[in-house]
């Protein structure tokens, strides 16, 4: 297997198993219900909360992550159990692989123009 196929089979699994722990917080509460958003193609995952009865409060992103290349991109986490604890405990993500943008860590360099 050359390179770039391995590097496309790892950001695949990375991919879902981010995914897969974005999607634990989906749900619903007394007053709000909790709704995935999940871009696949762009490897963009999150879950916003709208509340139940119309209200002036907005719909709010609860938990964000992307993937660049390897690393996990973490940019919103308001919940009382981290994502970070749940990628390194659930799915053995090595911290090292975690970026907690939300708490001001470098981003990774990327080709992309803005």
């Amino acid at each position: 297997m050359d390179q770039l196929a391995e590097e496309t089979d790892v950001n695949a699994e990375l991919a879902q198993t981010v995914r897969s722990e974005v999607e634990k917080y989906v749900g619903q509460s007394d007053t709000s219900h909790l709704y995935p958003v999940f871009d696949s193609e762009n490897h963009q995952y999150c879950v916003i909360t709208v509340r139940h009865h119309p209200t002036r409060l907005a719909p709010r992103v609860v938990v964000m992550a992307r993937l660049i290349g390897n690393k996990i991109i973490i940019e919103e986490d308001t919940t009382d159990k981290p994502l970070v604890d749940a990628l390194m405990v659930n799915a053995h993500v090595p911290r090292e692989q975690i970026i907690l943008a939300y708490a001001g860590e470098k981003l990774p360099e990327t080709n992309v123009e803005e």
